[in-house]
């Protein structure tokens, strides 16, 4: 792959430039040659908050919009203030000046156009979840890995204050012998009627792997394994409730068995008028809750974790796709989510889909 700029490579050579323009006495951040990055699919609901950031930032220069709805395509590219629409996405792929792409494509449509953006040498931030199956989520993560370059996904939770708290916390055993944590992720989409017309892709299925219950819940499924780690089985209740939107589920709840012996509880959904407490953590030591925007924490282990609201929290994060934006063009890759942690939740949503089809427990993995 003549074109193919590894992570390794990528982020060393950006690093001597940086070095060597430092040494030049009239080198400002403004003279740096913005690195070419490309929009592939526009279809994602996330997409106009993408666009106002890639718009924002001077370090960056979208060379090139690709869709295959032709109108989506024009008005992206019209928002991202007059880029080239291209009618062949391998356009892009091949093109050396394009170091990265953004894949906010249908789901449906992930897996060619990350495989292809591997086999290109592009660094690739592809919206969640990355595939329809577990199957072929690992397949382009195996692929994305081969190719040694940038990756991550739309997991923006893990970035939060609050989570970065508590995960700190989990780490230094500050809860002791932990039990079970619960996750939950809910808003009023379906009732709201929020993907009515542009949106309405999101939910079929067919084209998005899931309804609302794996829409929402690969956030905090996210969240529940990056503390928690591995999955060895679970069962779940997915259901219509509305039926706005045909067959496609708009809740659920699920049962998680963690491989280190912790329970865990997932909820997600469209159909919920508040989601107050999105994760609860409880350990022989310990317990702490995020509730209306504040953490509550008690620890035997730690002075003052008495149960109040706790102030001392770690400093946030930017965005997942900021600090995937930061990478590229040669920052610290922090917070990067791996292309097989993407494809582990993918596996495990799947398979919480699968046991409440089957009424059973099912195995992850």
């Amino acid at each position: 792959m003549a074109n193919t700029i590894t992570r390794r490579g990528f982020m060393a050579a950006t690093a001597a430039a940086g070095v060597a323009a430092a040494a030049g006495s009239a080198w400002s951040a403004e003279d740096a040659v913005p690195v070419g990055v490309a929009l592939v699919g526009g279809a994602h609901i996330h997409t106009p908050g993408f666009i106002n950031t890639l718009r924002a930032r001077k370090d960056l220069a979208v060379k090139a919009v690709w869709d295959h709805d032709q109108q989506r395509a024009d008005n992206r590219a019209k928002a991202l203030g007059g880029v080239a629409v291209v009618n062949d996405v391998a356009r892009i792929f091949d093109d050396p000046q394009i170091k990265a792409v953004i894949i906010c494509s249908e789901t449906n449509r992930h897996r060619d156009l990350v495989l292809a953006a591997a086999k290109g040498g592009k660094h690739i931030f592809a919206e969640k979840p990355l595939g329809i199956t577990g199957k072929e989520s690992r397949e382009m993560a195996d692929a994305i890995d081969a190719a040694e370059v940038l990756f991550s996904t739309g997991y923006f939770m893990r970035g939060g204050a609050q989570v970065l708290f508590l995960r700190e916390q989990v780490q230094k055993g500050n809860f002791g012998k932990i039990t079970r944590v619960r996750g939950s992720n809910c808003h009023e989409g379906s009732l709201g009627h929020w993907f009515d017309t542009e949106w309405r892709w999101m939910a079929d299925p067919k084209i998005a792997g899931c309804g609302g219950f794996g829409d929402l819940g690969t956030h905090s499924l996210d969240i529940l394994m990056w503390l928690m780690g591995d999955i060895e089985t679970v069962t779940a209740d997915i259901k219509v409730v509305t039926g706005n939107y045909g067959d496609c589920d708009e809740s659920g709840e699920a049962l998680i068995r963690f491989k280190n012996g912790v329970t865990g509880t997932l909820a997600a959904g469209w159909v919920d008028r508040a989601d107050p407490v999105p994760l609860l953590i409880s350990g022989t030591e310990g317990h702490a809750a995020i509730m209306n925007g504040q953490v509550y924490f008690k620890s035997t282990k730690v002075s003052g974790a008495e149960g109040q609201p706790w102030k001392q929290l770690s400093k946030a994060l930017p965005h997942a796709f900021e600090m995937f934006l930061n990478a590229v063009v040669g920052k610290e890759p922090r917070m990067l989510v791996t292309p097989q942690e993407a494809a582990a939740r993918v596996v495990a949503m799947e398979a919480m889909y699968q046991a409440n089809k089957e009424r059973a427990w099912v195995k992850v993995g």
